[in-house]
This record gives C-alpha cells, sequence and structure tokens, in this order.
C-alpha cells in the first residue's frame, strides 16, 4: 500500500524496453550502469535491451572517445498490432517532457 492507500501489483504500465529506451532519449550519452540503476535493472539486463533496439532499429550506438552515446531512429514505431503505425517520438516526448520528439538520426 501506498501513502494513498492504493495497492500496487507486480505488474507496470510501461516495459523495461520502453524505461531502458527513455532513458536514453533522456540522455543520449548516459553509461549504462546509470540506467539500470533509473530502470531497477540489473546492468546486464539493460545491455542485452539495448542490443535488441539496436539489431531491430530503435537506436544506434556511436562510440565517443570512451563512451558510447546512443540515437534513436527516425521514424521507429511500435510493434505490438495494437500500437502498429504509431511513431515511437510521441511518447519519447511525452516522458522526457518535451513537447517536440527527439531529434533523431536518420536511419542508415
Amino acid at each position: 500500500m501506498d501513502g494513498d492507500g492504493h495497492t500496487h501489483g507486480s505488474w507496470t504500465f510501461l516495459t523495461s524496453h520502453a524505461r531502458v529506451l527513455l532513458a536514453l532519449a533522456r540522455d543520449p550519452a548516459v553509461r549504462l550502469r546509470d540506467v539500470a540503476e533509473t530502470c531497477e535493472l540489473t546492468e546486464r539486463t539493460v545491455q542485452a535491451i539495448v542490443a535488441d533496439l539496436e539489431r531491430d532499429g530503435y537506436l544506434t550506438r556511436v562510440r565517443q572517445g570512451r563512451r558510447n552515446h546512443y540515437r534513436i531512429t527516425e521514424g521507429s514505431t511500435f510493434r505490438h498490432p495494437a500500437e502498429a503505425g504509431h511513431d515511437i517520438a510521441g511518447l519519447l516526448a511525452l516522458f522526457t517532457h518535451d513537447p517536440t520528439p527527439p531529434t533523431p538520426c536518420a536511419p542508415s
């Protein structure tokens, strides 16, 4: 039970993949260790999620010096048939408190 008297179950509205993508949209230079802490996941889980997102074309990893920077791929859409065709940029803008979608990179 929280301070408002509501009980919370074990489910959440956003998946771990969505949370990791949001963290990378907020700070493209963030360390995956910090993403893991923010998302309450293990660093290994975050690395696997980033690999999934990169493999499926949602983001690109760019090495700059000793750090990775992550770019969200422009035009990425939701995968589930219920949301198919909707651009993820709107979700990212909503949760990054930015009235306009983030400036993503063009697909390579």
